[in-house]
């Protein structure tokens, strides 16, 4: 599993969906399925180019100690460059 799987994933099931297998299956420990929405946020965010744009977290994750983490942070450490341009296409 990883950036192959995780294309795959983007290009042919429904996003929420295939965030959810992404997250818990190729992350370990698994990423809560409560992220599925702050990455779908972050992956629009990503795509109006608002890098920085903050993304709100559900409780009670926190990013460096806040409720709020930029788009940019998500994408990376949630690894969804595959979803970001399986939507550009």
């Amino acid at each position: 599993m990883g950036y192959t799987t995780a294309l795959d994933l983007a290009g042919q099931i429904h996003l929420d969906q295939g965030l959810a297998h992404h997250l818990t299956g190729n992350h370990y420990p698994p990423v809560p399925l409560t992220m599925v929405d702050p990455c779908k946020a972050a992956i629009d965010a990503y795509l109006d180019e608002d890098y920085d744009r903050e993304i709100e977290l559900p409780d009670p994750i926190t990013y460096k100690g806040r409720t709020t983490a930029p788009a940019r942070a998500i994408v990376d450490q949630h690894h969804l460059h595959p979803f970001v341009e399986s939507l550009q296409e």
